[in-house]
């Protein structure tokens, strides 16, 4: 409320404006009680119907795959997500913030008051670009970071240009990863495992150590781990393998960054509808039935995650480090 003009208001209106305010509540409650509802009601979701079911259309792309040529499209929030200044004047980099739960982040992040640098694959610019603008749209600062992770002094460079560009740096998600499904650990090469560590745990490794000096109290680290950590598909050895180092990872910085007051918490998603899908991360037979063995019956938006790293981010969960949140439709831990 504005109160830039409160000595004006005399005495007499104000017990005028509590009286009128008073019959006004009576009626509302006497309308209700015979059976009507006001019309300003919170809407209510349903989540089971909320957004895409199977079966979906059969389709592919190469690796590392774009958002914006997925049928249906992903929900980050570039809509939706409404923002209250949970992270105003705070300072997030951001890894796979082109698409999917980091795509979210970002938006959200930014919708909260934060200034946000996204690193990506060179392939995924069209999706970063997108991304980049929607960050400007709020007027925050937003740096795009291109390149391949896999390479320790390109993540070293991140997070220098990260600082630079930004200001500083108080928040780290590190959530880009690759999967790619095998069904035979024999069709596993020595190339596809490394790549995979590289990305997902290697380049976690590299990008928190060179953001460490700049972490003051206060600051935040979260990943993106997995169900997979937990309840790991026989298709994904290599990619479940590194979603539960990465949940070890952050329980045990945690315990190391509790006393410098640094927190560290994981985002386990179930079955989520991004890129890493239709790139290679689920065969044509599970992508036309994503999400449809949970109990909501679909798969998940990465909007819909977008709440949780707010969360993790912000001072008020304070209490929160070494925790890994799951949202898997009802299926999964933890």
């Amino acid at each position: 409320m504005d109160q830039s003009n409160g000595n004006s208001i005399s005495r007499r209106g104000v017990m005028g404006g509590a009286a009128a305010g008073l019959v006004s509540a009576t009626g509302s409650a006497t309308a209700q009680t015979a059976g009507s509802s006001p019309s300003s009601a919170v809407a209510k979701d349903d989540p089971t119907t909320k957004y895409p079911k199977p079966p979906f259309r059969s389709q592919s792309q190469p690796w590392p795959g774009l958002a914006g040529q997925m049928d249906p499209r992903p929900d980050h929030g570039e809509t939706s997500y409404k923002g209250s200044g949970r992270l105003q004047g705070r300072k997030a980099l951001i890894t796979g913030g082109d698409s999917g739960m980091g795509r979210a982040a970002a938006i959200a992040f930014a919708r909260e008051g934060a200034d946000v640098a996204i690193s990506y694959h060179p392939d995924e610019e069209p999706d970063a670009r997108e991304v980049i603008d929607l960050i400007k749209k709020e007027g925050r600062v937003a740096v795009a970071l291109p390149g391949d992770i896999r390479d320790e002094a390109l993540c070293n460079r991140i997070v220098t240009d990260a600082v630079r560009q930004l200001g500083g740096l108080d928040i780290l998600v590190n959530n880009a990863a690759r999967q790619q499904q095998r069904q035979s650990l024999l069709d596993i090469t020595s190339e596809d495992f490394d790549a995979t560590f590289k990305t997902n745990i290697y380049a976690m490794f590299w990008l928190t150590k060179a953001a460490l000096p700049h972490l003051t109290p206060g600051s935040a680290i979260i990943q993106t781990t997995s169900e997979q950590a937990y309840d790991p598909s026989a298709n994904l050895v290599d990619y479940a393998m590194t979603k539960a180092a990465m949940m070890n990872f952050t329980k045990s910085l945690a315990k190391q960054l509790g006393p410098k007051g640094i927190r560290v918490n994981g985002v386990a998603p179930g079955p989520i509808w991004t890129p890493l899908q239709v790139s290679g991360g689920a065969t044509q037979e599970k992508l036309q039935q994503f999400g449809g063995d949970t109990p909501l019956g679909r798969p998940g938006q990465p909007v819909e995650l977008a709440s949780i790293y707010v969360q993790l981010a912000a001072a008020d969960a304070s209490y929160a480090t070494g925790q890994v949140y799951g949202a898997a439709g009802g299926s999964g831990q933890p």
